[in-house]
């Protein structure tokens, strides 16, 4: 699962079961990115405070399925499999459109994101892409010009905040070695009216 000791859902007891038990999915699954926390649990709560709040709060005004599209994105640049492969499959359930899915996944993997994105949606991705490229070089003219496709300052707040999740997560997957091993690829925290319900389905 990870290159750093985990403990299992069956072996965790006092606080950590408490969290498995708050974030676990169908028969007791938790996500092997979730499980590298195991040994802080204290970052696992912030870990996923921080996810949710990014990506699955109520008052987000993107479709979700954007963000996670951006998540596809950034984790493609970084060539993180595993969160590509999660949230690629979140971003399919959302849309419900396998065709227009693939298409979004091939176009960001060949950094051609116009062929499939424009207006807005094309801003926010070109954003991210930049954001995780050369942070460095973003200036106010990036931010006026997101304005300019119609976004208002708090959507240009959620495409950059889950962008920078993104890097964190990548991160935290590709230096602990986290795999795929044992998970359910595309489970998420879905139940948006709940800031505090953080189980998957």
């Amino acid at each position: 699962m990870t290159w750093i000791k985990t403990i299992k859902f069956e072996d965790a007891i006092g606080e950590i079961k408490e969290l498995y038990q708050r974030i676990k999915g169908p028969n007791d699954n938790v996500d092997n990115i979730m499980m590298a926390h195991s040994l802080r649990p204290h970052s696992m709560v912030g870990h996923m405070m921080l996810y949710k709040n990014v990506i699955h709060h109520p008052r987000n005004t993107l479709p979700k399925w954007l963000l996670e599209a951006i998540g596809v994105c950034v984790s493609s640049i970084n060539n993180c499999d595993y969160c590509l492969e999660h949230h690629y499959e979140g971003m399919r359930k959302l849309l419900k459109d396998d065709v227009r899915s693939k298409s979004i996944r091939t176009s960001l993997e060949q950094e051609k994101p116009e062929e499939v994105f424009e207006g807005i949606e094309l801003a926010a991705i070109i954003y991210s892409i930049n954001l995780t490229l050369t942070p460095d070089k973003i200036s106010l003219n990036d931010i006026n010009e997101l304005r300019e496709t119609g976004l208002d300052d708090g959507q240009i707040l959620e495409i950059n905040q889950v962008a920078a999740y993104f890097a964190y997560a990548n991160r935290m997957v590709l230096g602990l070695g986290v795999n795929e091993d044992g998970d359910i690829i595309g489970l998420s925290p879905n139940d948006g009216d709940d800031v505090n319900n953080w189980s998957h389905s």
